[in-house]
This record gives structure tokens, C-alpha cells and sequence, in this order.
């Protein structure tokens, strides 16, 4: 009976370190944490130098479509920031699939820095542009965003099953298999519509819909319908 128990021992104790999903750490913390702060300093920063009214909205070709307050200007950004790092520690806790993030951890991690450092990027390029330093945010926004996209889709392959993060659909959440195939062909598309992004400002504005919306479009639908296939494919 002893050496029963023993033996059950180690079973019980890994489901229950693996239950309780992932713990967050000092070591992961300090990058996301130091992101974070640079973008409320640098808020302070243009809310002391931005005007009363600046740009904050630019069309793809780069001309000012929306003016707003300074405050909005400098601190928008920031306050979606510090938003965006608290629902990422939530996440993780709430999610029905919370044993799942421990087994993609580190892409977990690099999601939320990449993500945190986008915003930076875009944050900086626009807040630049506003105090008139010649910045074209038509060219270096998409770039910004093209390479997140192509690293995003680098790594979208090993996101394992979740309520939150990834190519959620009907098909993908109830099964493992249809989850793993969706996401590795997502993973490419994703870096596609990244090089479509980065090579946007040499795209001609008016037929920006058929050359950038319309494939965009295409490429977001292509893993709904092709996990809905694959779940077919597996229950015949």
C-alpha cells in the first residue's frame, strides 16, 4: 500500500503544478515592466512639448485625417500600454485552458514584449511626426507593424490551445489537431500579409483596396475555412 501511494504521488503533484497555469516571475516581468515605463516618461515628455491640438490619425497615404488634444496625443498610447500588460497577467489566469500556457511560455512572453514594442514604435513615430520632425508615419507605421506580423507568424505554430490568444474558431478550440495544422498555416500567412504591410507605401493609393484590403481580407478568412475543413475532415 506504501509504495502505491508513492508511486501516485508524483502523478498528483504534476497535475497540480500544471493546473495552476503560468507564474509570472521577476526575470519574465522586467522587459514588459521597462517598456511599459519608458512609454509613461515619454508621455510626460509630449504632454510638456506637444501643442494644444496635434495629428493623431493619418490615412495610407499619409495625410492627417483626425486632430486631438494633446493629452490624447501624448498619454493614449501609454494608458492602452499599461492596459494591454495587465490583461496579458489576466489572461493566463481566467482562460478555462490555463495548464496550456506553460507549455508556450517563452512564445507567451515574446508576444507581449513584441506587441508592447509595436505600440512603442508607433507611439514614437506618430508623437515625432507631430512635433514636426519629418517622420513619414505612411511609410514606417507599416513597416513597424509588417515586422511584427512576420515575427508574430514565425512563431504562431507553437501557441498551443486557448481560450484567448490565436486562431480561436468553433473548429480549432475543440480539437488539438485542426488547432496545430490552422495555426502553422497561419503562422506563414501572417508573415504574407507582414511583406504586404512593409511594401504598402509603394502600393498606389488609389487602388489600395484591391492591393492591400482585398488580400488582406482573403488571407484572414483562409485558416476559418480551411480549420472548418480539417474538423470535417477528422470526424468522417
Amino acid at each position: 500500500m506504501i509504495n502505491n501511494h508513492s508511486q501516485q504521488n508524483p502523478q498528483i503533484n504534476k497535475v497540480t503544478t500544471t493546473s495552476n497555469g503560468m507564474k509570472f516571475t521577476f526575470k519574465t516581468e522586467t522587459l514588459p515592466i521597462l517598456i511599459v515605463l519608458i512609454s509613461i516618461v515619454l508621455g510626460f515628455y509630449f504632454y510638456s512639448v506637444f501643442p494644444d491640438q496635434v495629428p493623431v490619425h493619418w490615412n495610407v497615404a499619409g495625410e492627417i485625417d483626425r486632430w486631438g488634444s494633446k493629452f490624447e496625443g501624448a498619454w493614449l498610447m501609454p494608458l492602452i500600454a499599461i492596459g494591454m500588460y495587465i490583461l496579458f497577467l489576466i489572461l493566463p489566469i481566467i482562460d478555462p485552458r490555463k495548464e496550456k500556457y506553460n507549455q508556450f511560455a517563452k512564445i507567451y512572453l515574446l508576444f507581449r514584449m513584441l506587441i508592447l514594442l509595436m505600440m512603442l514604435g508607433i507611439y514614437l513615430i506618430a508623437s515625432l511626426n507631430s512635433l514636426g520632425h519629418n517622420i513619414r508615419v505612411e511609410v514606417w507605421i507599416p513597416i513597424v507593424i509588417g515586422l511584427s506580423f512576420i515575427i508574430i507568424g514565425n512563431y504562431m505554430g507553437k501557441i498551443k490551445s486557448n481560450w484567448f490568444l490565436g486562431i480561436r474558431t468553433p473548429w480549432t478550440l475543440s480539437s488539438e489537431t485542426v488547432w496545430n495544422k490552422t495555426h502553422r498555416l497561419g503562422g506563414k500567412l501572417f508573415m504574407l500579409m507582414g511583406i504586404l504591410l512593409i511594401i504598402t507605401p509603394l502600393l498606389p493609393y488609389h487602388n489600395i483596396f484591391f492591393v492591400l484590403i482585398i488580400p488582406v481580407l482573403i488571407i484572414s478568412l483562409i485558416p476559418v475555412v480551411y480549420s472548418y475543413l480539417l474538423y470535417r475532415k477528422e470526424k468522417k
